[in-house]
């Protein structure tokens, strides 16, 4: 493979967050070269990679009309390349050693990532070769091989931590969606943009893979009326009215939701609409869920909201939506239970890759961990 095709950026691109372009030679690690000043800018929904066809995953990334998940990928592995690339491997494994690694779950869980980790996998050496018994979604439990990775052993442990980094965070993303989805049915559970910086795709993206749906992916592709809107627009009614207004003007048609965080503003807000030719489609019923000393909640105040508004529009509770408290509250009637915790407070699901299974094995039954 010639040193132009083993460009770290897609193909013959070059990393556009950086003044100056990374090559990857597996032989010899990663070195700067002359400053590149092409950019390149693609869909998370796009590749160029032949490998990996997002049309063929079996949960697609959501899309998103400027993020470049190869490009966080890049970033990823630059990170952690530095200037000099991966010291250790350069000095232990000879560049033409080829193994085998195996994918080990250290926990039971719902697996995300596996897309993920094959891209990284395929931008830091297309020859090596990825093969899983598992699917994104499924289940694992503590001590299962479920994929295996085989080809040059200085590119499989250079690509790695990178790899397992995003498999383990979006695992454990969608254990937990996972989990809360089963508890809050009938009621559909939605995630916050309460994600890591730079990897709100990739968050979101586990949430489908555990079973919940999206939110707005950010500011521009839903109206969301908020507390500090309503205080600043001088009211719930001025805040309506100043985005029907926008909308019209522009002739944008998307979806628009309101925070309220009473029962008068359920009141005001339907009476709005009652008067008024709305853009509105969703009603937020904040923190309507409250905590009683024995750790229980008492939804009353949710269940009435939602029965006043009947099904004239969408319903969404947000606020003390735990493990413990979400079943309650997807019995209420309402239509969506959003909660910042699948994201913001994500347990990530330990997961190996290992050269030698059989030792890995022994010592993770000696930790309880295998």
């Amino acid at each position: 493979m010639g040193s132009a095709s083993r460009c770290f950026s897609l193909q013959n691109s070059c990393n556009a967050s950086s003044a100056t372009g990374i090559l990857y030679d597996p032989p010899l690690g990663f070195r700067f070269r002359s400053p590149i000043r092409k950019i390149v800018r693609m869909s998370a929904t796009q590749t160029e990679n032949p490998r990996i066809s997002f049309e063929s995953l079996p949960i697609k990334p959501p899309s998103h009309p400027t993020y470049d998940l190869w490009g966080v990928i890049k970033s990823a592995l630059s990170e952690d390349a530095g200037d000099r690339g991966d010291v250790t491997c350069l000095a232990t494994i000879p560049s033409d050693m080829e193994v085998e690694a195996h994918f080990l779950a250290k926990e039971n869980g719902i697996i995300a990532g596996i897309a993920l980790a094959e891209m990284v996998f395929h931008e830091v050496d297309p020859s090596l070769k990825v093969e899983w018994s598992q699917k994104d979604g499924d289940s694992v439990h503590k001590g299962l091989d479920f994929g295996k990775v085989y080809g040059r052993a200085h590119s499989i442990v250079v690509a790695e931590r990178v790899a397992l980094n995003f498999m383990q965070r979006m695992s454990g993303v969608a254990t937990l969606t996972k989990a809360m989805a089963d508890l809050a049915s009938p009621a559909h559970i939605l995630e916050t943009r309460k994600t890591a910086p730079g990897l709100r795709l990739v968050d979101k993206w586990a949430v489908l893979i555990g079973g919940g749906r999206n939110h707005r992916m950010g500011l521009f592709d839903m109206v969301m009326i908020k507390d500090n809107h309503i205080s600043i627009a001088g009211g719930i009614a001025n805040a309506l009215k100043s985005v029907d207004l926008y909308l019209e003007q522009r002739n944008l048609q998307m979806e628009v939701e309101v925070e309220t965080r009473t029962i008068e503003e359920v009141d005001k807000v339907l009476d709005y609409a009652s008067q008024t030719k709305t853009s509105l489609t969703r009603i937020m019923l904040d923190n309507m869920v409250v905590p009683l000393p024995n750790g229980d909640v008492d939804v009353t105040m949710l269940e009435q909201a939602v029965n006043l508004i009947g099904r004239r529009f969408e319903t969404e509770a947000s606020g003390n939506v735990t493990l413990e408290t979400v079943h309650k509250i997807g019995q209420t009637g309402v239509d969506y239970i959003s909660s910042g915790a699948l994201t913001h407070s994500v347990k990530a699901l330990d997961i190996s890759l290992k050269i030698d299974t059989e030792l890995a094995l022994q010592v993770g039954r000696r930790t309880q961990r295998a």
